[in-house]
């Protein structure tokens, strides 16, 4: 018996995963250890570095919920343009048009080249006065969404295209057989069954995008989460709590993101609309090395 990605293992297969968990934990305990105690020695795991999260309500209402806010209106915004422009970029692809297919491709390999943050610090100068007049209070929010948009839609086109082209060609087949046009066949035959494929990668690029509004806050000025910590430090003097309380706010806010997608992907591969392919980043490596998409 096997799953999707890898052979059930067998009883030594066990035993070996049992006894690299025991190493694991054993080591990680060791190094939890040794953290605390390099804390303790220098004084953070006093009370007075962490009670301010509990007794002064200001640490929340001015520093962390506004920053948490716009940390998730900026990445809410690039998701919801990043998708249907990834999806579109990902089809443009697929295309049997080389007209389009050809600088769909060169878009998409362009975009994917270039860090998100050189892309972020092209946005910000870009919406300059001289060039699009955004009021300087909002340009490093912009900035942010247009990064991300232009980076993580390359990505999402990518992911969109290796799960049309990891469904079994017999898709196409039938559809052609019944008379069904190319556009049919991709809106109505292979996009729904190639979402459930999808979504694992989609997933963790949502979180990536997410995560890397943190960049906005480190170079431009962006109001975000992570950035919140020069201004709690500067008041309570307790840099290492207030990153560990924002680590556990990110990973509460990712892992609710996470859940919902295993929620929504469990309740696709019900609908029986999947084949039970599922897209990794290595598969949109391997799509984006191996040439380019023909017609689906």
């Amino acid at each position: 018996m096997s799953s999707v990605l890898y052979d059930t293992p067998g009883p030594k297969a066990k035993a070996r995963n049992w006894i690299y968990s025991g190493i694991f934990v054993v080591l990680f305990g060791l190094v939890l250890w040794w953290a605390l105690s390099l804390m303790g020695e220098k004084g953070q795991l006093e009370a007075d570095k962490w009670s301010p999260f509990v007794t002064d309500s200001r640490v929340w209402t001015t520093y962390l919920l506004p920053g948490l806010l716009e940390t998730l209106k900026a990445g809410a915004l690039a998701m919801v343009i990043a998708l249907p422009l990834g999806a579109l970029l990902g089809i443009g692809r697929l295309s049997d048009h080389a007209w389009v297919r050809g600088p769909v491709g060169a878009w998409v390999e362009f975009f994917r080249a270039i860090p998100v943050l050189m892309l972020m610090l092209f946005g910000f100068a870009l919406m300059a006065p001289r060039f699009i007049d955004v009021p300087s209070d909002t340009r490093p929010f912009w900035a942010v969404v247009t990064g991300l948009v232009l980076y993580n839609s390359a990505v999402i086109g990518e992911i969109v295209r290796a799960g049309v082209l990891s469904l079994p060609s017999g898709q196409t087949d039938a559809a052609k057989a019944i008379g069904m046009r190319k556009g049919q066949t991709m809106v109505y035959v292979l996009i729904p069954q190639a979402v459930t494929a999808m979504l694992p990668a989609l997933v963790s690029q949502l979180v990536v995008i997410l995560k890397d509004t943190a960049l906005g806050g480190a170079l431009l000025g962006f109001a975000e989460l992570l950035s919140t910590n020069r201004q709690i430090s500067a008041n309570y003097s307790n840099t290492i709590a207030t990153l560990v309380v924002i680590a556990l706010i990110y990973i509460v806010v990712n892992f609710g993101l996470t859940s919902f997608a295993s929620w929504l992907e469990g309740r696709l591969r019900k609908s029986k609309k999947g084949t039970g392919a599922v897209v990794g980043a290595a598969d949109v490596n391997d799509m984006a090395t191996g040439g380019g998409g023909g017609g689906a």
